[in-house]
């Protein structure tokens, strides 16, 4: 007499999980959540921090560092929205691109090519990273500079150069000497994020499972 009830209840209780399986679903959106909003808060202290001027009036900053950590640790499709969410901060009117600005008067100065960049570059990193992760030792160190390295001149490069010619009126080849300058900075701060990014792997290895 009193297995129908609890069969009843079974069934019941079943179906619920069946229609409601949804703490999984939020509890991964709720991590995607954090982890865009932490690294987009850091890619503006990264901006914020005083850089280096130069002629151009692009200064030289720790932003293209925090863009391509983002790629490197969260994976292509979060790195990129990491970003977004920076960019549509910082042009909704809150100052946390470089020398402390924001809003729309940004797309108006010599950066913004390389600031409209910023997304692609850290899908592309996060991209190339994937196959980086794969290796072991100091190979997948070496990969994920190279990682970086690709991110930065297959989009931050060329994307800026033409952001100098349109904003600056100088040809391309006066826009890639002032481009040069950025190299060497690049350079170091894309060995800082692949050796960051492996210290956060050993940190939270559930990220390497977890990037997308």
């Amino acid at each position: 007499m009193t297995d129908a009830p609890e069969k009843h209840l079974s069934t019941d209780s079943a179906a619920a999980a069946a229609v409601h399986p949804a703490p999984v679903v939020r509890s991964s959106v709720a991590t995607d959540v954090a982890l865009v909003s932490t690294f987009a808060a850091f890619i503006a202290v990264c901006a914020i921090l005083p850089g280096i001027p130069t002629p151009s009036g692009v200064p030289i900053t720790l932003q293209t560092f925090g863009v391509v950590l983002a790629g490197l640790v969260l994976g292509w499709r979060r790195g990129a929205l990491a970003v977004l969410l920076y960019l549509v901060v910082g042009l909704a009117g809150v100052p946390v691109f470089a020398d402390g600005t924001g809003g729309l008067v940004v797309l108006t100065k010599p950066s913004v090519g390389y600031l409209l960049a910023f997304p692609f570059a850290a899908a592309v990193a996060g991209l190339l990273a994937g196959r980086a992760l794969r290796l072991t030792g100091a190979l997948r160190y070496l990969a994920l500079v190279g990682a970086g390295l690709g991110a930065s001149f297959l989009t931050i490069h060329p994307a800026g150069i033409v952001g100098l010619m349109a904003r600056l009126g100088v040809s391309f080849g006066e826009a890639f000497a002032i481009d040069v300058v950025y190299w060497p900075g690049d350079l170091v701060k894309n060995l800082l994020a692949a050796a960051v990014a492996l210290a956060v792997f050993r940190a939270f290895p559930d990220l390497l499972r977890s990037r997308r």
